[in-house]
């Protein structure tokens, strides 16, 4: 996968890291730089207000460079192997209720650990002051990815919601430098860095996450689930040469982007306080409201929870929680792993009940699920 202008180093180092800061995505960055020539802020809002409201299909009133570039970036890569997407879709297939909770428990945390790249999420505005549609948003992405011929399909679900992000993307790193808040030391926003920071967060972190809960993956199945983001991440605008080749390699980029970026800040902290808040408005009752924490700091471990405020302050509401009506008991909850299998499959699955009722904001739609998805993991909404 490496080109010849941005070769994939033997060893990933803070050294060969750095420059990555500054690194955007010419062919999307081209297509805002025209419209904000065009019409400036104006008329990229107004683009981005056509693309919530109207997921699929693209907007008719999309200008002629935004119909150009998603013809450009439809394409997918050489080496795309279908076999090895079908083995990536039969994971999420499989194991679904806990990837989604991965994602909120620990993909989107280990994101909310950069030091330089979490203030431009912080800027963005729409996570701490919306929490809720960007967990509806992320986890739309995943489904509509991994779900089948989310890739392969031709205009499908998948391709499309990628290639919105992408541009979504590079008019953050148009207008985020702009800001009275924003520091020259965080790198261009959305920089080739955090982007493969950002995809390791869907593909090896994801991996980890059901290794903790004890889940059986072959070698196969990880190396089809990294394939999978591997073509999410070149249609997303990731330098290929950033695209780790195996699980192996995607955990030493993973390891080697966190060495270089990670750190306690206060936008993390409150972008990942806010977190916790919205999942525990979002499962039904009471009785789980600090399973999110729980989670959160059994994924990420002790010292990357607390750089995020996530301290163990909770474990004794926990302990009195009637976990036991679940047939979970506290007592060496956190130190047994199959009993934290057990909460995370049951949280999993009210999670992606309860996402459908939350209200995403203006004109965007409900979160969709295909029929298949939803009678393997036993989805009850109808609509």
């Amino acid at each position: 996968m490496a080109s010849a202008s941005f070769p994939r180093p033997v060893c990933w180092t803070n050294e060969n890291l750095q420059p990555l800061r500054s690194v955007g995505d010419p062919l999307a960055d081209a297509v805002i730089e025209e419209l904000f020539a065009d019409g400036g802020v104006a008329s990229m809002n107004a683009l981005m207000r056509d693309f919530v409201a109207n997921e699929h299909p693209v907007p008719a009133s999309a200008p002629a460079p935004v119909r150009n570039y998603l013809e450009q970036s439809s394409v997918l890569p050489s080496w795309a192997d279908p076999a090895m997407i079908k083995a990536g879709e039969e994971v999420f297939w499989r194991f679904g209720p806990r990837i989604i909770l991965i994602l909120t428990c620990y993909a989107l945390p280990f994101c909310y650990l950069g030091r330089n790249g979490v203030p431009v999420l912080a800027l963005t505005n729409r996570l701490s002051s919306n929490p809720k549609r960007r967990i509806i948003e992320t986890a739309q992405l995943v489904v509509d990815c991994l779900q089948a011929g989310g890739l392969t399909t031709a205009g499908g679900r998948g391709r499309l919601s990628i290639q919105k992000v992408r541009l979504m993307h590079a008019a953050i790193r148009r207008l985020a430098p702009i800001a009275p808040t924003y520091k020259p030391e965080y790198g261009l926003p959305v920089n080739q860095e955090d982007l493969a920071g950002t995809l390791m967060s869907f593909s090896w972190i994801t991996l980890d996450g059901l290794a903790k809960l004890d889940v059986p993956l072959s070698d196969n199945d990880q190396r089809a689930y990294v394939h999978c983001w591997n073509i999410v991440g070149h249609l997303l605008g990731v330098h290929d040469d950033l695209l780790p080749g195996n699980q192996t390699e995607a955990k030493a980029l993973s390891n080697a982007i966190a060495t270089h970026q990670f750190g306690p800040t206060q936008e993390g902290k409150d972008l990942e306080s806010a977190l916790i808040d919205m999942m525990g408005h979002v499962l039904p009752g009471n009785v789980f409201d600090r399973v999110p924490a729980l989670m959160t700091r059994y994924f990420l471990g002790k010292e990357w929870a607390e750089w995020l405020g996530v301290q163990e302050g909770f474990l004794a509401e926990l302990a009195a929680a009637p976990l036991r009506i679940f047939g979970l008991e506290f007592g060496g909850l956190i130190e047994n792993s199959s009993h934290v299998a057990a909460l995370a499959q049951r949280v999993g699955e009210l999670l992606i009940n309860s996402l459908v009722y939350v209200e995403r904001g203006g004109n965007r739609p409900s979160f969709a699920i295909p029929t298949d998805l939803k009678q393997q993991w036993g989805v009850n909404w109808t609509a």
